[in-house]
């Protein structure tokens, strides 16, 4: 079974994003501070998911996300504290004493979508899409002029 955003970007996507290898250090944290993380402000794109799955974790009209090769996402703190929801190769990781989504391990493992509303410190990305609009939650209306994919970036 699949969990949140773990099948929304194609192989062989191109992805915008920053290289420096310099970046700094962004800090992460669920609601009641439990779990900590730290991440390189290296993410690679940055995306709101309007599918069902998203909006049922965030409890949200959408979830914003970041994604970045997993191994660039270290928790600094209470990594006893997380519940996975998925396998060891695609999840969601939430928080078990406030049930804050921290992240979603996506694309066979190698990557994460970090929900940018559990980051601490402003990344240098912003979203460039909607994605999922076509199961987009129907009291909801997109009002900026981001590009709009009915499913996948490219699904028009």
């Amino acid at each position: 079974m699949r969990y949140g955003c773990v099948s929304h970007l194609r192989a062989g996507v191109a992805m915008t994003g920053s290289e420096n290898s310099n970046a700094r250090i962004l800090t992460g944290e669920c609601y009641c501070r439990a779990v900590r993380y730290e991440v390189a402000d290296q993410f690679s794109y940055a995306m709101n998911c309007h599918c069902s799955n998203c909006r049922r974790t965030t409890g949200s009209a959408f979830k914003p996300f970041a994604g970045i090769p997993q191994e660039k996402l270290r928790i600094v703190r209470g990594d006893d504290q997380r519940i996975i929801f998925g396998d060891d190769t695609t999840h969601d990781a939430h928080c078990a004493r406030c049930g804050s989504l921290l992240y979603s391990r996506v694309r066979d493992g190698k990557w994460v979508h970090v929900a940018m509303g559990t980051l601490v410190d402003a990344p240098s990305i912003r979203p460039s899409a909607h994605i999922f609009v076509g199961s987009k939650a129907p009291w909801h209306e997109i009002t900026d002029n981001l590009p709009q994919y009915r499913g996948h970036v490219g699904d028009g």
